[in-house]
């Protein structure tokens, strides 16, 4: 009897801390943030009897570097940029992620093969989208001709305005050469030399005096409903959601866009790691990154998951020709090269600061 107590006290011990088990995940918030709340962190809470909580920053990949090499790590999972989790596993902040052991596609294929290329290339990451840096405008702002190319974002004689820049190198140089008319298949070659570098910095020199600069995704397309600018680069998602969710006058020009994979990591050290990799496994299944569509116009990661993507939290908008893989918006897009950025950012990134800060 008195062992049949100890027993059940044991297991009522335990149950209790399995059901106070938290799961910290830190993304970049807004729109982008809700569609993951909604189509991850509410049903795997559910279904395991955990909490999740949820953690915003600019630009995750900064706060987990420093976490890790700190020894204080409070996060669980991050949601970064596909240059940074190249970066950051190679620095061995990340923990490496059984890339067999997430789940098959509903026919069976096997994950490894059912993710579209480039969704795995880090040992330490799982994609879970495909978005794009895209710029847009407002569509009251110009009464006649409309914006329709890379380079009219450059033409402010043309379409007069203020514009707004991520700050920072990434994107702002790739989309500055192809506003000065070096194809998308070249921009790596050309950015790869000192002279296609000083050209795409000549080529921001050309709008420098009408920049509104901008760090956080939400803030393009308040930029937008404020006034503040006339055109923006963003997140495409930011800008549908603004769109459609809120009805603004907002345009997406697609020509130029820049691709690019946002991808969940666990951080070397994380407190709860196991969870952490039952998280990332239930995220990235089929019918989840299929759900995320459904709040935000950021494609799948998995090809299992196109066929299931239906209409927006609307219940009226297609979301398939809102995504930056639909064939009409793929004319002029470019892939981020992620190894270029692994390699450069920290080059570039002071090249840039110092730029920003001259004359």
């Amino acid at each position: 009897m008195k062992k049949t107590l100890i027993l059940t006290t044991a297991l009522v011990g335990f149950a209790s801390a399995a059901s106070a088990q938290e799961l910290t995940v830190m993304s970049w918030g807004g729109s982008y943030g809700v569609s993951q709340v909604e189509a991850y962190n509410k049903p795997f809470a559910a279904e395991k009897g955990v909490t999740v909580n949820m953690v915003d920053a600019d630009n995750p990949g900064t706060p987990i570097k420093a976490m890790v090499e700190a020894g204080n790590v409070s996060v669980d999972v991050a949601d970064v940029e596909l240059s940074d989790a190249v970066r950051l596993c190679d620095e061995g902040l990340l923990e490496v992620i059984d890339h067999s052991a997430l789940p098959p596609a509903p026919d069976g294929t096997p994950a490894e093969e059912d993710f579209v290329e480039g969704a795995l290339v880090s040992e330490c990451a799982v994609a879970n989208i495909v978005w794009s840096t895209v710029y847009a405008y407002d569509t009251t702002k110009f009464s006649g001709e409309a914006p329709t190319t890379m380079a009219d974002f450059f033409d402010a004689e043309k379409f007069p305005g203020k514009r707004g820049l991520r700050k920072g190198a990434k994107a702002n140089l790739e989309m500055a050469l192809m506003a000065d008319g070096v194809p998308a298949a070249e921009v790596y070659d050309v950015l790869d030399t000192d002279e296609g570098i000083q050209r795409a910095f000549a080529k921001l020199d050309t709008i420098k005096n009408d920049v509104v600069w901008w760090e956080a995704g939400a803030q393009p397309p308040q930029l937008l409903a404020d006034g503040e600018v006339a055109m923006t680069t963003a997140y495409n998602g930011r800008i549908f959601n603004a769109a459609v969710s809120e009805g603004k006058p907002f345009e997406i020009v697609w020509d130029g866009q820049i691709m690019d994979f946002d991808l969940f990591v666990v951080p070397k050290g994380a407190p709860n790691k196991d969870l952490a990799m039952e998280y990332i496994a239930y995220a990235t299944d089929t019918q989840r990154l299929a759900d995320q569509a459904k709040w935000i116009s950021y494609g799948p990661a998995r090809k299992s998951s196109g066929p299931l993507v239906g209409l927006y939290q609307d219940g009226k908008t297609e979301m398939g020709p809102q995504m930056p893989t639909a064939e009409a918006n793929m004319g002029n897009a470019l892939v981020n090269n992620f190894e270029f950025w692994a390699d450069n950012s920290v080059e570039l990134e002071e090249r840039f600061n110092a730029w920003l800060a001259a004359n």
